[in-house]
């Protein structure tokens, strides 16, 4: 199956945990991966009128992949969509931060566009709200049904 990987926020702005980072820098390293970073611009996502926060101007993803896109608030940008289109992949592994916000935008864009999201659930944390990531797991699998772990997408690597 071809397949791709999207790293949604893994950025110091979100202050990612360590093991978050080492699992997704090791299957990075085996798939097709882009990155997003959200970035700060008021002028695009009022973040700070309307929430009184915001991401960083200025920030990298912590993991390395073939592209990196830049956003202006929760969702993908249409760029990023038409370059996994281009990629020409039956499906995008989604992991990151934020599971129940920019992690679930990220699906919903990868749905709307018809690629096929599935969520590796044991490479993602959710926001402030939830570390866990449960909620945003449940979420997923109500919107979507297609979750996945590691190990089983290691195992479809090797098989």
């Amino acid at each position: 199956m071809r397949q791709a990987l999207l790293i949604v926020d893994v950025q110091s702005t979100f202050s990612p945990p360590e093991w978050l980072i080492d699992g997704i820098r090791a299957l990075a390293a085996k798939l097709p991966a882009i990155a997003s970073v959200e970035l700060h611009d008021e002028q695009v996502t009022p973040f700070q009128q309307q929430l009184g926060w915001h991401p960083a101007r200025e920030d990298e993803s912590l993991i390395e992949a073939d592209e990196v896109f830049v956003k202006h608030g929760y969702g993908q940008t249409a760029e990023a969509i038409d370059y996994l289109k281009r990629l020409g992949v039956e499906r995008v592994l989604v992991c990151g931060l934020q599971t129940e916000t920019c992690v679930l935008a990220a699906g919903f864009a990868l749905f709307d566009a018809g690629l096929n999201p599935t969520l590796i659930t044991d490479l993602t944390v959710g926001s402030s709200l939830d570390r866990s990531g449960k909620l945003g797991i449940e979420l997923w699998t109500h919107h979507f049904r297609q979750v996945t772990t590691v190990a089983q997408v290691v195992e479809g690597l090797q098989g």
